[in-house]
């Protein structure tokens, strides 16, 4: 009877010894040692930083203090009010005085739309004027057409333009920008702001009190879409807005370059007519109307600021915070100016 085992048991023949290398191969075995700290390698964004602040140190704090010089860091790209990314090559504009700002500053147009038996006031022939010159194609189409590139609730008041998705700043870059003018930073930061129509709203109160830029986290946040256009009265053809991976760092970084962070809160630790920091280097933070500040950015914050209001009002919109906050900056400047 045949002994049954375990397939290929007892087959196996002993091999004879290997012929080694004669230690030829023992460096490529070796391991390359510890990872190098991120501000010790040249090509990373913290060893970028860390050079540009030894410069700034060796010319006795003169140029550009910290960051990247002058790249362009922005990110290109449309999303949605959940701050995810989409897929679409272009981004409409309705509103008369949105598409006016848009032209007039000159953003890349594919296509100006108007529609059909449009009132043709001092603006839309402006917009036809800028069209023709610059040759953008002027397509008129029903009403019907417009309320469905509007979207939801959208307001085009017959017309609509097509433009690259929007194209948002570094924060580094806008900082650097305001210090080579020398101008006093001022700068507004949303954090969990997620309807466009707020974000629209501040935009355009940052615009018209003197701010230099908005500030937003690349996660749950609104972005510049075509309902933040149209709130910001065009405002957002003018004034940038840059994209921070992470807030909370963005902010950290900000004041390590002597930039003060204030956030709105409304058990703040001082009233907003107190403020003794308007005329520094400063970013104003705004949460959310329900959720208010974030834990970790209220950690990070130098000062919680409160607007006094009444008892009868429970708190006020983000967007109405944001003016109210940003006048309150700009008339002490004015004083101390």
């Amino acid at each position: 009877m045949a002994k049954i085992g375990r397939p290929g048991a007892g087959n196996s023949k002993k091999k004879g010894a290997t012929k080694g290398t004669g230690g030829l191969g023992r460096k490529s075995l070796e391991g390359r040692g510890p990872t190098p700290k991120a501000e010790d390698r040249s090509w990373h964004v913290a060893g970028k930083r860390k050079a540009a602040q030894e410069r700034f140190a060796a010319a006795g704090g003169k140029g550009r203090p910290g960051g990247n010089s002058g790249g362009n860091r922005g990110k290109q790209g449309s999303r949605g009010s959940s701050g995810s990314s989409q897929n679409s090559d272009t981004e409409t504009v309705t509103g008369r005085n949105s598409v006016l700002e848009a032209l007039r500053t000159k953003i890349p147009a594919t296509t100006l739309y108007i529609a059909q038996r449009v009132e043709m006031d001092d603006r839309v022939k402006e917009m036809l004027s800028i069209a023709r010159h610059r040759d953008i194609p002027v397509l008129e189409v029903t009403r019907q057409e417009l309320d469905r590139m509007a979207g939801f609730d959208g307001v085009h008041q017959g017309v609509a333009l097509k433009v690259p998705p929007y194209t948002y700043a570094h924060p580094q870059d806008l900082l650097e920008q305001v210090i080579d003018r020398g101008e006093t930073p001022l700068f507004i930061a949303l954090d969990g702001i997620t309807d466009p129509r707020n974000l629209g709203a501040i935009i355009r109160s940052t615009a018209a009190f003197g701010g230099h830029g908005i500030i937003l986290p690349q996660r749950r946040s609104a972005s510049v879409n075509s309902a933040a256009w149209k709130t910001s009265a065009g405002a957002a053809a003018r004034l940038p807005v840059a994209l921070a991976s992470n807030l909370t760092t963005q902010l950290k970084e900000f004041k390590k370059q002597g930039v003060f962070v204030l956030g709105l809160d409304g058990g703040g630790d001082v009233a907003l007519p107190a403020l003794e920091l308007a005329d520094r280097p400063v970013v104003i933070v705004i949460g959310s109307e329900g959720k208010g500040l974030s834990r970790l950015v209220t950690e990070t914050c130098d000062q919680i600021v409160s607007i006094p209001i009444s008892a009868a009002t429970e708190s006020l919109n983000a967007g109405i915070a944001a003016s109210v906050a940003l006048y309150q900056v700009s008339t002490v400047r004015a004083a101390k100016a």
